[in-house]
């Protein structure tokens, strides 16, 4: 979807994203530094009024499209539960300069990193895509670390996109409703890396939630990135009902094929896992 005017204010997109912080951190998601999130911002806006301090910046990847907008983005080493209380130490907005390569980074004086997270190669990546592809101007990604995603993850019989996906989306008539896309898998790869980047952006236009294998997970939506922390958290709880089953021996089935069918017809869902 794109969003209509009147747009949302740089002082509004910082607050929601502490926000979304700050669940993060209540559903043991982001321990530490751990996680990152990015919006991107399709729309005129002024950093300046909480972000007054630029510096040249060079863009992990090229993303010429997007020239004359920008992301607002977590620093690297920061903590997502510390963004609400202080958001000028923990955030900075890039903007996307001519021919986008390099660009303008805002931040706050007292800013408490050198540069954007360590995976913002993936969010260029991957906003982008989703932009080009789906004519989006606001698209929001989260990294974060939900500790029984990432359990399930260590687990050869869940390392593949359709048994994780069947898995989570049993436990719980919402889940399916929710991520009816399922969760992809990517293999373990190198955090960082241009091949976990190029990973991504294949999983995430077909998911909206995948999984990196031994690491954590990446969410994306295009309507609020309090929506991207949601589908994390169903995610998680899925995976919290499956690391519960094997604990308790596989007792419980979960919803049965046919349920899940039932809600899906009552629910207009389509999907293919059941």
């Amino acid at each position: 979807m794109r969003l209509s005017e009147p747009f949302p204010t740089i002082e509004t997109l910082v607050r929601l994203v502490g926000e979304a912080g700050q669940r993060l951190a209540e559903i043991e998601a982001s321990e530490g530094a751990a996680g990152n999130i990015s919006i991107y911002v399709g729309w005129d806006i002024d950093p300046r009024p909480v972000f007054p301090d630029s510096q040249p910046v060079e863009l992990p990847i090229a993303a010429p499209e997007l020239e004359g907008f920008g992301f607002l983005v977590t620093g690297s080493g920061r903590r997502l539960r510390e963004i609400a209380g202080d958001p000028g130490a923990n955030l900075a907005f890039v903007m996307v300069g001519p021919g986008g390569r390099h660009g303008t980074l805002f931040s706050s004086p007292h800013r408490l990193f050198q540069r954007p997270t360590s995976e913002f190669n993936s969010h260029v990546a991957v906003h982008r895509d989703q932009v080009m592809r789906n004519n989006l101007n606001f698209h929001a990604i989260i990294h974060a670390q939900p500790l029984h995603l990432v359990y399930l993850s260590h687990v050869p019989r869940y390392q593949e996109t359709f048994s994780m996906s069947r898995s989570l989306l049993r436990w719980q008539p919402e889940a399916i409703v929710n991520l009816p896309d399922g969760v992809g898998f990517l293999p373990f790869l190198l955090p960082g890396s241009p091949e976990m980047m190029l990973g991504n952006v294949r999983l995430m236009r077909d998911h909206r939630v995948v999984v990196w294998g031994k690491h954590g997970v990446m969410a994306r939506s295009d309507v609020s990135v309090k929506r991207a922390t949601d589908l994390i958290e169903y995610a998680e709880t899925g995976a919290r009902y499956e690391y519960l089953n094997l604990s308790n021996h596989g007792l419980a089935d979960g919803l049965t094929a046919h349920e899940l069918r039932q809600i899906c017809d009552a629910f207009h869902v389509e999907q293919k896992f059941f």
